[in-house]
């Protein structure tokens, strides 16, 4: 009789709780008709496309057969059989664990520094800090100074100071390929989360500044972190996505300095063992079983700051 009585108020509380969500969304349809658009591209373009590669994962389709399921032969393959997989996933973590935090920090405190500027000179600094991470070509200029001739700009300012007898081989030498590879990542990172940050430094009311002065913040540091802070946890947690996203598939510079594969794998990740298997040689089943590691792991990251960002300021 008790299981009965506790079956029809749950029922009874699931029918209200339907009542009110349809009757909030009579009062805001217009809203829900605004987003219907983005929400059908999302849907499609981004929702659809992962559940089809967590599918196909499962297969060995080729885009010419029909795909016959194997279940966890791929994954099984990809970390106990597939030897350059584990190199790209250590390499990819160093991109990430490196590239990550450092663009993170690097767009933060720049933004917080040009914020102190008057606007005209603020507008330059922006766009002197920003041009290199919409400029697709940017790379041209380290393939010149790192040349592996004579003629590089690096090469021949160390011969001419002695420092070396022979050309170096900055992208054939896998000493040199990864932390130039990492270098060039950083110098391109500010990009849109670097507005964003300078957006959401913008967006704070002085007065709140000034509250703080009075109830006893002392200095800018404490400034930063109980008032800066917490009103800028929106653009912080949209930084930290793009850097984490960037982070994890960097791979098109290393193509365009280091070729493909890079020597020795040394600076081969999870992005191009995706392309060779999904690209070049069609195995879409197991270019698929790569992607949802890839995507696995940068959801448990994003996860990750969004708890770490969640308490700032608490």
């Amino acid at each position: 009789m008790a299981t009965k009585k506790a079956a029809k108020k749950a029922a009874t509380r699931e029918l209200t709780l339907r009542q009110w969500k349809i009757k909030e969304m009579k009062q805001n349809k217009i809203a829900y008709l605004m987003v219907a658009p983005y929400m059908i591209l999302f849907t499609i373009f981004t929702v659809l496309p992962v559940l089809l590669s967590i599918f196909l994962s499962f297969t060995d389709f080729n885009m010419l057969e029909v795909p016959n399921i194997v279940w966890m032969k791929n994954y099984v393959t990809l970390f106990f059989d597939d030897d350059i997989f584990l190199i790209a996933i250590k390499n990819t973590f160093i991109f990430a664990v490196i590239v990550g935090p450092a663009s993170y920090l690097m767009s933060f405190l720049i933004a917080w520094f040009i914020n102190e500027l008057s606007p005209k000179v603020r507008a330059v600094v922006t766009l002197i800090f920003y041009a290199p991470s919409i400029s697709g070509q940017a790379y041209l200029i380290f393939q010149t100074l790192f040349s592996s001739d004579s003629y590089g700009w690096a090469n021949a300012t160390l011969m001419e100071l002695g420092i070396i007898d022979t050309e170096i081989l900055w992208f054939q030498d896998e000493t040199y390929v990864m932390p130039l590879c990492i270098f060039v990542a950083l110098w391109t990172s500010l990009g849109t989360s670097f507005l964003a940050f300078i957006a959401g430094l913008q967006g704070i009311d002085s007065a709140q500044f000034e509250a703080g002065a009075v109830d006893g913040i002392k200095n800018r540091w404490q400034e930063l972190y109980y008032i800066t802070l917490p009103n800028m946890k929106p653009q912080l947690m949209f930084g930290a996505i793009m850097a984490i996203t960037g982070s994890f598939g960097f791979g098109g510079i290393v193509t365009a300095l280091a070729g493909f594969p890079s020597v020795n794998y040394c600076a081969h990740t999870i992005m191009h063992h995706l392309e060779d298997y999904g690209g070049q040689r069609y195995e879409i089943g197991y270019s698929s079983a790569i992607a949802v590691v890839l995507f696995a792991i940068m959801f448990g990251a994003n996860m990750l700051v969004k708890k770490i960002i969640s308490r700032l300021g608490t």
